[in-house]
């Protein structure tokens, strides 16, 4: 059942989510019931996100219409929101040993031990699996022994072994959840999202929020109560590290308002940026004022800093270096250029993209109409839209073959005479094996943007690859690049070519290259957008958008995009509509 700590109303969105994940849980326990537990872990997901609206989707009888919330776990919900329990829930833990859950978290603990350890000493916690082993308990148990008394204290010790990453996408996804979480928190003045996460990495192992906070004791238990932990690792006086029942470790890290500005810089940088920050101390011999008292969670050096040293930005001016964005801080060479003043001060920000770019309809495989992706689009505020739909290759995603797209014109034409966005007609074209575009020239003159990607054939060899794309890229109209190197970031590595030959091409050629927000492409990789910079290549920032929540993509290619260091003028679609439209026009 949900904790009835206090409880004055109904449960949060996320303390129901809590209770869904945990049945799925101890459903892929139990054994035998994958699917049915891949359905309540979906679900949880679902309702995390809902918020306050849950409340009216239940008192309304709508939970059912929501995609992934079907009858049997609509009635889970309901239960949970108006009793706080569940009987699914219950009979679960009535039928698995007490503390199941956490004790799952140490390798080499089966259901069966776990019941053994239970019936014999009561263990139902790692805290008192821990205690039975320091007392020597748990080797009097038939069937443990010295050994496996040794290697269970041993695993307690252990840093859990990282599960899968996690995306981008669904990592933000579950930091906001728990900052949202520690906004209830006493003393709370200042939380950020650090590590990975805040360098905008396609994938993170795990999460580290930074908190600036008066009372770190009482916020530090607050975040250890927050619904998802099963099991809280370490914790002291200035930090919490707790496993989520995602099996997601979560570092909190809190500072003192004076030193937040230190904790967060420290906690951001990848291990060398941090490394070069603290060489530069060292040779400064730096003693900037009282010594800061911090959470060192990676290295020793605690410089000391001015009282008036409240930002990142000030402590990068005491070191004598330009401010180095989060995204760039991987040790690749911003922290010389940042020495020398050479970092590009503009950077692309999310409010410089005037124009969504690479958006797919109803017409090939996308979700929403021409009219409702362009709502969609002016609701972003932005000024323009590209419509570029697959073309007739890719049948897969229902690409449109020449009737269709002349359709597609008309009915362009007659929603622009609804809406405000300015709308351009495109495709995603196909780059065929001999390098050729999938429509005739006739076809492609008419276009106001072409997207030339590739959607077949990944498996061709270096050559073949290279001779490929630098065909496409050498024909007249111009073009931009789709979702370069084909990756799909945990499922498809990066196809064979040999990128500077191609680059060297589309410098030549005077095309561009998109750098694709869809969190599962984020593609072309920040170490070859900023090779493509080297050579004045222009990019365009797309969504990828197939339907018109797609278009919330753009944070990420922008994130992407910083990761290269692409200032604002490199990009094409930061241009007002009539300057694109030149700039793209085949």
């Amino acid at each position: 059942m949900i904790e009835q700590r206090e409880r004055k109303s109904e449960p949060t969105s996320l303390q129901i989510a809590a209770a869904l994940q945990e049945i799925s849980v101890l459903l892929k326990l139990k054994g035998g019931r994958y699917f049915q537990a891949r359905a309540y872990e979906s679900a949880a997901r679902v309702v995390a996100q809902l918020g306050d609206s849950i409340d009216a989707l239940i008192k309304e009888n709508r939970l059912r219409s929501i995609a992934g919330i079907g009858d049997s776990i609509a009635r889970q919900i309901e239960d949970l929101y108006q009793t706080g329990n569940s009987w699914l829930l219950d009979r679960l833990r009535a039928e698995l040993p007490r503390g199941a859950m956490e004790l799952a978290t140490v390798p080499g603990l089966s259901l069966k031990k776990m019941q053994q350890l239970q019936d014999a000493l009561g263990i139902a916690s790692i805290a008192e699996l821990k205690a039975a082993a320091e007392q020597g308990k748990i080797s009097t148990v038939k069937g443990f022994g010295r050994k496996t008394e040794k290697k269970l204290l041993e695993a307690i010790s252990q840093e859990p072994k990282p599960r899968n990453e996690l995306h981008i996408h669904k990592a933000l996804r579950l930091a906001e959840e728990i900052i949202s979480y520690l906004h209830f928190a006493n003393g709370l003045k200042r939380v950020e999202i650090a590590g990975a996460l805040r360098r905008w990495r396609e994938t993170t192992p795990d999460l580290t929020i930074v908190v600036s906070t008066t009372k770190a004791d009482d916020l530090l238990d607050h975040f250890a109560g927050f619904p998802m932990v099963i099991r809280v690792m370490h914790r002291n006086a200035e930090s919490c590290v707790a496993i989520l029942n995602t099996g997601i470790k979560v570092t909190l890290l809190a500072a003192r308002p004076a030193d937040f500005a230190l904790a967060l810089l420290d906690a951001t940088g990848s291990p060398g940026h941090v490394e070069r920050l603290d060489q530069i101390f060292r040779d400064k011999n730096l003693v900037l004022g009282p010594q800061a008292s911090l959470p060192r969670h990676r290295h020793t050096i605690k410089p000391r800093l001015k009282a008036s040293v409240t930002t990142e930005e000030e402590i990068y001016a005491e070191l004598g270096m330009q401010y180095v964005p989060p995204e760039l801080r991987e040790n690749g060479g911003e922290v010389e250029a940042a020495l020398a003043g050479d970092l590009p001060e503009d950077l692309v920000e999310i409010g410089d993209v005037r124009g969504m770019v690479h958006c797919h309809t109803n017409y090939s495989d996308g979700k929403h109409t021409i009219e409702e992706m362009a709502r969609g689009a002016d609701a972003l505020g932005m000024s323009y839209l590209t419509i570029t739909d697959h073309s007739p290759t890719a049948f897969y995603a229902g690409g449109l073959k020449e009737e269709q797209l002349y359709r597609q014109w008309e009915e362009i034409d007659y929603v622009q005479e609804k809406v405000k966005v300015k709308l351009l007609r495109g495709t995603e074209s196909d780059i065929l094996a001999n390098g050729s575009l999938d429509y005739p020239d006739r076809i492609l003159d008419q276009l106001d943007v072409i997207i030339a990607s590739i959607h077949s054939r990944y498996r061709m060899d270096e050559s073949q690859m290279t001779e490929r794309i630098t065909t496409a890229m050498r024909q007249r109209w111009f073009k931009v690049w789709g979702h370069a190197l084909g990756r799909l970031i945990q499922h498809r590595p990066p196809f064979n070519c040999r990128m500077e030959e191609i680059l060297d091409v589309i410098a030549e050629s005077a095309a561009a290259i998109e750098i694709n927000g869809d969190p599962f492409r984020l593609d072309m990789p920040p170490e070859w957008i900023r090779e493509a910079r080297k050579r004045r290549i222009k990019f365009v920032i797309s969504t990828d958008a197939h339907s018109v929540n797609g278009m919330k993509n753009l944070k990420f290619g922008v994130g992407i995009a910083r990761r290269g260091w692409v200032t604002r003028d490199e990009v094409l679609n930061t241009m007002e509509m009539p300057l694109f439209r030149v700039a793209v026009k085949p």
